[in-house]
């Protein structure tokens, strides 16, 4: 039974797990190597609560029973209690699995891991720990608070009890579990990231400029933002990686990356984290950069 949840990564989607997983009773374990970000991550889900109280889904009088669920920490000790720990770090996969190797000997037996990851071979990173069978992808999406859907993705090697666990644990937080197979980017991405990609093939081309082609799918297709928009709102380096991952592992051209989405990442163009991308954010509206 799961009732303490280790979270590694206190950016925008460790900070909502951890804020859904203290609104719906679990004590968190919230792990970063940066003091300022666990500073940020605090600020961040108190701001969250007190909108949510603003809003009638909680009581002021929950407020200090939800924020003192979350206890944060800088090393993997913290994490020897925890009965299931969701890794959400950077799209990087060399970097999951250096923090897999020194997770893992600080682990109870029982322990469960998780992987936020939103395009990374779950068998591949699960074969870096000594619990491939305890080991699962559990992909939210972001933001966290507001979106209900989470990818479930079993290894080759995950059992029926993690798995069942899992999809429990994403009931009990609110969200709708959608099961995807272990291939390349899963559900969500397999089909969100090579439209995003065209887009920027088709402002790369010269087709159409960002706000034509974004007011077009807004107006168009009924999207709520459009997809380059979006794209600096998932962060262009999450983009490109994501790409890359399809174009890797799936061997086939129509998921090569667009050179201009590579280019504002070598510009380090990211998108809204760094205040410009196919926008610019310095002012209070949005401009768009080309």
């Amino acid at each position: 039974m799961i009732q303490t949840i280790g979270v590694i990564g206190a950016g925008q989607m460790g900070s909502g797990i951890a804020q859904v997983g203290a609104q719906s009773g679990f004590t968190i374990r919230l792990l970063d190597t940066d003091p300022k970000a666990l500073e940020r991550a605090r600020e961040s889900i108190e701001g969250h609560v007190d909108r949510l109280i603003g809003r009638g889904k909680l009581t002021a009088e929950e407020k200090p029973t939800v924020l003192a669920r979350i206890h944060t920490a800088s090393e993997y000790p913290a994490f020897k209690d925890c009965d299931l720990v969701i890794e959400a770090a950077t799209e990087s996969e060399p970097i999951k699995r250096e923090i897999f190797r020194q997770l893992v000997p600080h682990l109870n037996e029982r322990a469960m891991v998780a992987t936020n990851t939103s395009s990374i071979s779950i068998t591949r990173l699960a074969a870096t720990t000594d619990r491939p069978e305890r080991f699962i992808g559990m992909h939210f999406m972001n933001p966290v608070p507001v979106m209900k859907l989470v990818e479930i993705i079993r290894g080759i090697a995950t059992d029926d009890a993690t798995y069942e666990s899992i999809r429990d644990l994403a009931l009990k937080l609110g969200k709708t579990p959608a099961v995807s197979e272990d291939f390349p980017a899963f559900i969500v991405n397999r089909i969100l990231l090579p439209m995003i990609n065209e887009a920027v093939y088709t402002l790369y081309e010269g087709v159409g400029s960002v706000e034509a082609i974004d007011t077009s799918m807004k107006l168009g297709a009924n999207h709520p933002m459009g997809p380059l928009e979006l794209a600096d709102f998932i962060g262009l380096d999450t983009c490109l990686s994501i790409m890359n991952v399809l174009y890797d592992g799936l061997a086939d051209s129509k998921y090569r990356p667009c050179p201009l989405l590579v280019k504002y990442v070598e510009a380090g163009w990211l998108g809204r984290k760094t205040k410009r991308g196919f926008y610019d954010y310095s002012k209070d509206v949005p401009v768009p950069t080309r």
